[in-house]
């Protein structure tokens, strides 16, 4: 086994001292980046993971030293791009899972004017549910109840809910 794959292996991460600097390891009080030899191929990857995370973030390539064998080392520079684009694929990942469980659109009802309609899904392990809500433009809560997680949400069925008076849609589940 080559020094350097050596000594990434021997890296002893106490929890007590948080900053570490080394040509393979490189860690903060929240980001670890860590040099691994890449399973696909005869190279190097870097992976990025958050304190307190069991998986990193991002896993990527990483260059070859000048000798071509052994991983070129961590820097400044290096580290902090890294943390930036890591941080980037967390908060495109939030944004996405956000998206998915949190819907709104806005109708138009006779009796109350223009509205919100939101559809919040609440992702339990146990017992998923959704939250089906209208507010008006003040942003005061007209009605809100519960409905399964299968409930799409889109124009028609919005207007429908709206025109019936709010009644529970049919096949929503719920309580």
């Amino acid at each position: 086994m080559n020094t350097h794959l050596q000594a990434a292996q021997d890296a002893v991460l106490n929890e007590e001292e948080s900053w570490v600097q080394s040509d393979l390891l490189w860690r903060d009080e929240r980001w670890t980046a860590q040099i691994i030899k890449n399973e696909d191929d005869e190279g190097w990857a870097v992976a990025m993971t958050l304190a307190g995370e069991a998986e990193p973030a991002l896993v990527g390539p990483w260059t070859m030293g000048r000798d071509k064998k052994n991983p070129k080392p961590l820097s400044a520079p290096a580290f902090h791009t890294l943390v930036k684009t890591a941080s980037e694929v967390l908060r495109r990942h939030e944004q996405q899972l956000h998206a998915q469980l949190h819907k709104s659109l806005r109708v138009d009802s006779e009796a109350h004017g223009r509205l919100q309609i939101t559809l919040d899904i609440v992702p339990d392990e146990d017992n998923p549910y959704a939250v089906l809500s209208a507010k008006d433009l003040g942003g005061d809560v007209l009605v809100q109840l519960r409905v399964s997680v299968g409930f799409k949400l889109n124009e028609g069925s919005a207007q429908a809910w709206v025109a019936q008076g709010f009644e529970r849609p049919a096949g929503s589940g719920g309580d």
